[in-house]
């Protein structure tokens, strides 16, 4: 509050005001449940506020955390950094650093209620002459076990209108890349029906960027919740359930094999493992050689994934 005028202050209150909000929209929605509420610190600097409501009657597993940490950038950290192409000029092989976000991961219950993803980051190192680079990174997807088109559309919708009050090629532009990121090589599919995903964005300005990703944090609520009370009370099957249980498996392939967080967490001493894995379901499955029968709405929602569409045009 004393450094209430600088960006890294202003960004740490977003990302807690994002938490309380989100954790404030899911616990009105499964009143039953609660949330166990987990403050930690990190030896190394820093530390955060894990939020994680699991097994309720619409959540089975819904985790929001923030983080605000800072020290020694890994050797392993950096090289990752320097494979995108940042140069970062270490003083005596140190990389001082600050990174701070919040993140949440939210796993519903019913198979019509989509699983839903957000991240959104900051990120500052001081160069060894005294320099500092920064950049912000975020993003919100939906992955849904089947596809409601018109959910589809309101969710991206939303999040074009977030994008459209700064300019109006950034929601295309990161549509496509949250497409491209959320790939599962080794399946040929995408995790999810995508949403937004942007990183390393260092312009035009600190102060205009930092709008930007505040308006983003605003559109969550209104991009998911609705989608949650549409169909948290739907009838389904066992055989319904099995194939989210199935598609949950296709979320932990690739939050462990190419998630970029997921590894730079693993990186990064003294980072809180129950955290960084938090994205992960509390049941998944895995069949060996599952394929859905043609025409079903199982293989509905595969054409999708493998065939990213424009849902706003």
């Amino acid at each position: 509050r004393r450094r209430r005028r600088e960006l890294r202050s202003r960004m740490e209150l977003l990302i807690m005001e994002t938490q309380a909000e989100v954790c404030r929209a899911l616990a009105a929605l499964d009143p039953g449940a609660s949330f166990a509420v987990d403050s930690w610190e990190r030896k190394e600097g820093g530390g955060g506020i894990s939020c994680v409501l699991q097994d309720g009657e619409v959540f089975e597993k819904a985790g929001v955390n923030v983080s605000v940490v800072s020290g020694l950038l890994s050797e392993e950290a950096a090289r990752q950094m320097r494979s995108r192409g940042k140069s970062l000029k270490a003083k005596d092989g140190k990389l001082p650093f600050c990174a701070m976000g919040v993140s949440s991961v939210i796993h519903p219950k019913n198979p019509h209620v989509p699983t839903m993803h957000f991240n959104y980051r900051y990120f500052e190192i001081e160069e060894a002459d005294g320099t500092k680079q920064w950049w912000f990174g975020g993003g919100t997807d939906l992955t849904p076990t089947y596809l409601n088109e018109e959910d589809a559309v309101h969710f991206h919708k939303t999040l074009k209108e977030a994008c459209d009050k700064h300019d109006l090629k950034l929601y295309p532009k990161y549509k496509k890349w949250c497409d491209d990121y959320f790939y599962i090589k080794h399946r040929g599919e995408r995790r999810g029906i995508g949403g937004i995903f942007f990183d390393d964005m260092d312009s035009p300005s600190k102060e205009e960027v930092f709008q930007f990703v505040k308006s983003c944090a605003k559109a969550v609520v209104p991009c998911y919740i609705p989608i949650v009370k549409k169909h948290c009370h739907d009838s389904f099957t066992p055989e319904e359930k099995l194939w989210q249980q199935l598609r949950r498996g296709r979320y932990v392939e690739f939050n462990l094999v190419y998630d970029r967080g997921t590894k730079f967490g693993l990186l990064t001493p003294g980072s809180r493992i129950e955290s960084i894995l938090m994205s992960l379901p509390l049941t998944a499955r895995w069949e060996y050689m599952h394929t859905p029968p043609e025409s079903s709405k199982e293989a509905e929602i595969l054409e999708v994934l493998r065939n990213p569409k424009d849902w706003v045009h």
